[in-house]
């Protein structure tokens, strides 16, 4: 218990520390929020890559572990293949966080990083192999592998889900890992405990400088990391439990989390949107749009979560009678949430319904836009595929500015319906990148009188914004390597 206290106070000392040298890196290089969406509740530009500081503050202490004999030590070196499996996996998740923090990288990356990532995990066994319940326990059979990728995977994405306000998905993942280093420590997996530890020193660390007003986001390198490691260790703890519902106790401590995502997801299908989008309709927009303010919605979700940490202990130490007393108490929180935050739209069926027709509309235009861009040759081309699609998104002008650099910098720009246009018309700028600035940009501009575009229409321009930028860089390439080829032969020829 010794080297767990010591470990945390280096995490958090580490994170403290850390922060602040990390958030000024992010500032001198540019590696910044920048808030070009709707979803965004930040005004300014905010440092990102805080995910750094916590990755270095988890595993300063197990490093550390090195040059010290003890028993939590001897322990986490006495099984390589489990301790080397979560070292390994989280530096890789952290890796693909970092890189889509810096460069950006799309849903079809991350997804094959994590599902490869948690393939391994199961078999460093890490796994789900059964499920006990109040009526008996359950071997999986081979079913325990898909669930366990579903579970890595899920929980990794689900805390970067509702990464969405300051402070909010440390301080959630915080309770979590309390709750997990309570179940870790009773079920005597020590070795658990410690990694809790270490995460939950750099999360409090970390916390001082996240907490609102930010100064510093986690972003991606380190809401996916902190994500993999609950589930992780989530997973190894809960086995050989002797609650009556093993699984459900790490669930419960991460409620929150995932039921925002089972949300969003559900929420997306029946809109019409790609299940992958960002939008602004996850739990804390909404009780922001209920009144509450930045910090109170914060505040109130951490009090929801540590509520379920307290129900996922109190199921670990229950029996099966009183398993079902706190199933009930979850849904009933579940379900005084779910009113609270205005998930229950029954006087809005109708307008659902036109929502969902106008999405698909829109991202089947988007769609056929992609398949043309892939065969553009030119800027004109892309411009003629984009021009051609802006009526779909509601739009009644456009304005397209490319810029390709293929050793020198060229610039193409377009403009269609601006100079007719009139003075009220409202424009918005679209960047190539999605959430990064760049040089060139989509301009659109409605003149049906709205004075915002609301975010059914924002995803349907961002994935029509990706296939240009996708377009624009395979033209560059193939013209850079045109060029190239030209100069060899020249060189040959003289």
């Amino acid at each position: 218990m010794q080297t767990v206290v010591v470990a945390f106070f280096i995490s958090l000392t580490v994170a403290l520390l850390l922060t602040p040298l990390v958030r000024g890196a992010a500032v001198r290089f540019g590696v910044l929020d920048h808030a070009l969406t709707s979803r965004k509740i930040h005004g300014r530009p905010v440092p990102r890559l805080g995910g750094v500081a916590i990755v270095v503050a988890f595993f300063t202490p197990l490093v550390a572990l090195f040059f010290f004999d003890t028993g939590v030590g001897r322990l986490l070196w006495g099984q390589p293949q489990r301790a080397l499996a979560l070292i390994l996996g989280g530096l890789a998740i952290a890796a693909l966080g970092t890189f889509d923090d810096l460069k950006g990288s799309g849903a079809r990356i991350k997804f094959s990083v994590q599902l490869l990532v948690a393939a391994l995990m199961w078999f460093a066994d890490y796994r789900a192999d059964t499920i006990a319940t109040p009526f008996g326990t359950f071997g999986l059979g081979v079913f325990g592998f898909p669930l366990t990728v579903l579970w890595i995977v899920g929980v990794t994405n689900a805390l970067n889900l509702i990464d969405g306000l300051d402070g909010l998905a440390t301080g959630i993942a915080l309770a979590a890992t309390g709750t997990i280093f309570w179940v870790a420590l009773n079920n005597g997996r020590p070795l658990m405990a410690l990694f809790m530890a270490c995460l939950a020193g750099g999360l409090l660390g970390f916390l001082r400088y996240n907490f609102h007003p930010a100064s510093i986001f986690m972003g991606d390198s380190g809401s996916l990391f902190v994500g993999f490691i609950l589930a992780t260790t989530a997973l190894e703890t809960h086995e050989k439990t002797t609650t009556a519902v093993s699984l459900l106790v790490p669930i419960v401590a991460l409620g929150l989390p995932i039921g925002d995502t089972l949300l969003a997801m559900t929420r997306r299908m029946v809109r019409g949107q790609p299940i992958f989008s960002s939008d602004a309709g996850h739990i804390h927009h909404r009780l922001m749009a209920r009144g509450l303010s930045h910090r109170a919605t914060v505040l109130a979700l951490y009090g929801i979560a540590i509520v379920l940490g307290g129900v996922a202990v109190a199921l670990f130490h229950s029996d099966a009678e009183q398993t079902i007393a706190y199933a009930g108490a979850v849904v009933a929180i579940a379900v005084m949430l779910l009113v609270t935050a205005g998930y229950v739209p029954f006087n809005r069926t109708r307008q659902l319904f036109s929502d969902r027709k106008n999405n698909l509309a829109m991202r089947a235009t988007v769609r056929r836009a992609g398949e043309l861009l892939r065969h553009a040759e030119d800027p004109q081309g892309i411009w003629n595929v984009v021009q051609g699609a802006v009526p779909a998104l509601q739009a009644s002008c456009a304005a397209l500015k490319v810029v390709a650099r293929n050793g020198t910098v060229k610039t193409c720009e377009f403009s269609w319906g601006f100079d007719e246009a009139p003075v009220t018309v409202l424009r918005v700028r679209f960047s190539l990148l999605g959430e990064r600035p760049d040089d060139g940009g989509l301009e659109l501009g409605f003149t049906d009188g709205r004075r915002t575009v609301d975010r059914d229409t924002e995803i349907a321009v961002e994935l029509l914004c990706e296939h240009v930028y996708a377009a624009v860089q395979r033209i560059a390439a193939k013209h850079e390597a045109e060029t190239t080829g030209s100069r060899k032969l020249l060189q040959f020829r003289r």
